[in-house]
C-alpha cells in the first residue's frame, strides 16, 4: 500500500505522453507550409543606350615656338610684357645694329664699284666688237673684252648678294615673334650679349587657342572604340569626333573639343595610344599641363539590354550568370554575356531576351528551383546616359 500513490502518479504522466503524442498526430497534416519567397524583378526591356568613354590626359600647347637670335650682339631693349599675348611678327628684342648697318653701307659701296665696272667693261666690248670687223683689234682682244664684261657681270651679282645678306642680318636685330600666342618670361635683359642660333631661347611663345589634349588609352582599346564609333553613329574613322573636357574637380569645360585618329601613336614600351583632341580655349581657362579627363561618344545603341550591376554574379567558372524567374515561377540561373560598365548597371550583350524577369532583390533568400512571388523593382539608373569610365592610368602619364 506504500507504494500506490507512485504508481498512480507514474500511470498519469503516462497517460499525459500519450495524448500529447495523438495531438500531435492529429495535427500533423494542418502544419503551416511556407510560401513562396517574394523577390524584386525587373522586366527585359531593349531600349537606346548612348555609350559614353571616359579618358584620362593632360592639356598641351598647339604650337610652340622659342625665340632665338638668328645674329650675335648686344641686347638694347625688350619690347614686351612677360605673360602677355604677343602676335606673329610682334618686335620682341632689339639687338644693336650699329656694326649690321656699317656692313649694309659697306656691301652698297662695294655694289656701286662693280656697277660701274660693269658699265665700262659693257661699253668696251660692244666697241670691240665693231672694231674686230675692220681689223683695228684682234679677235683673241675681243674675246678677252668680252670675258672682262662676264667677270664684272658675275661680280655685280655677287655684290647685290652680299647687300641682300647684310640687309637680312640687319633686319635679324629685330628679333620678332614666329607665331601669335602667350610669352613666358625672359632669360635675358638689356645690355646682355646672345650669341648667333644659341641654344637656350630668349624667350618661349606657346599658342593657347586652339589647345591640344592628349588621352591615354591602350591600344588593344583603341581598337575597340574605332570599331564601336564606326558602327554606333555610322561615321567613319577620320571623322572628329566630339569631345567633352572635364577639369579635376568634375566640373565640365564650356566648349567641346574634336578627337582627332591621325595623331596617335603608340608606347612600345607600355603599349598605350595617345589620342589628341582639339579644343577651343579663347579664354585660357586650359593651361598646358594641367590634368584633366575627356569624355567621349561612342554612338548609340539601338536595341541595348541593361541589367543592374548587384545582380550579377559568377559561378565557379568564373561566368557571368543572373538569377531569372521562368515561366513556372521559380528561380532559374542564366549564364550572360556582359559588356562594359555603365555606371549602376552593366550591358549584357547575351543569355537575355525581351520581356524576361531578372531577380535584382531577394537574392540572399533564394535557390534555383525554389518557387517566388515576384514584386516590380525599379532599375538603378536609366540607360539613355550611361557612362562607361576605362580603369584610368596612372596620373601624369
Amino acid at each position: 500500500m506504500h507504494h500506490t500513490p507512485s504508481r498512480i502518479t507514474l500511470c498519469c504522466l503516462l497517460l499525459i505522453v500519450v495524448a500529447l503524442l495523438c495531438a500531435c498526430k492529429q495535427e500533423g497534416p494542418n502544419t503551416i507550409v511556407p510560401g513562396p519567397v517574394e523577390v524584386g524583378v525587373i522586366a527585359i526591356k531593349p531600349q537606346p543606350v548612348n555609350r559614353v568613354v571616359e579618358l584620362p590626359g593632360r592639356t598641351a600647347a598647339y604650337r610652340i615656338a622659342e625665340v632665338r637670335p638668328q645674329v650675335s650682339g648686344l641686347i638694347k631693349k625688350r619690347l614686351f610684357t612677360e605673360g602677355s599675348e604677343v602676335k606673329a611678327g610682334q618686335l620682341l628684342y632689339q639687338i644693336d645694329p650699329d656694326t649690321y648697318q656699317a656692313r649694309v653701307d659697306s656691301a652698297k659701296a662695294v655694289l656701286a664699284r662693280t656697277e660701274a665696272l660693269e658699265h665700262s667693261a659693257r661699253l668696251k666690248s660692244q666697241r670691240y666688237r665693231t672694231l674686230v670687223q675692220t681689223k683695228a683689234v684682234s679677235e683673241q682682244d675681243q674675246v678677252e673684252m668680252e670675258a672682262t664684261w662676264k667677270q664684272a657681270v658675275a661680280d655685280v651679282a655677287a655684290a647685290k648678294a652680299a647687300l641682300d645678306s647684310a640687309r637680312i642680318n640687319l633686319e635679324y636685330t629685330r628679333v620678332t615673334a614666329p607665331i601669335s600666342g602667350r610669352i613666358g618670361k625672359s632669360t635675358v635683359t638689356e645690355g646682355a650679349l646672345v650669341t648667333a642660333e644659341q641654344p637656350a631661347p630668349l624667350s618661349t611663345i606657346q599658342q593657347l587657342d586652339p589647345i591640344y589634349v592628349d588621352l591615354n588609352q591602350s591600344s588593344a582599346e583603341l581598337l575597340n572604340l574605332k570599331k564601336e564609333l564606326s558602327a554606333g553613329q555610322g561615321r567613319a574613322n577620320d571623322i572628329a569626333q566630339p569631345v567633352k573636357v572635364l577639369f579635376e574637380d568634375g566640373s565640365e569645360y564650356s566648349q567641346n573639343g574634336a578627337l582627332e585618329f591621325s595623331d596617335v601613336t603608340v608606347n612600345q614600351t607600355t603599349g598605350t595610344v595617345i589620342l589628341r583632341a582639339i579644343v577651343a580655349n579663347a579664354t585660357h581657362e586650359l593651361l598646358p599641363g594641367m590634368f584633366v579627363r575627356a569624355r567621349i561618344d561612342k554612338g548609340q545603341l539601338d536595341n541595348a539590354i541593361l541589367v543592374p550591376a548587384a545582380s550579377v554574379s559568377r559561378n565557379s567558372k568564373g561566368q557571368a550568370m543572373v538569377m531569372i524567374v521562368n515561366s513556372q515561377s521559380t528561380v532559374e540561373a542564366r549564364l550572360i554575356e556582359i559588356g562594359q560598365s555603365m555606371g549602376q548597371q552593366v550591358l549584357v550583350s547575351g543569355g537575355l531576351s525581351d520581356d524576361e524577369q531578372v531577380i535584382v532583390s531577394g537574392l540572399q533568400k533564394i535557390r534555383p528551383g525554389a518557387p517566388v512571388k515576384t514584386v516590380a523593382a525599379s532599375a538603378p539608373i536609366s540607360g539613355t546616359a550611361a557612362t562607361e569610365t576605362r580603369a584610368s592610368i596612372a596620373k601624369g602619364e
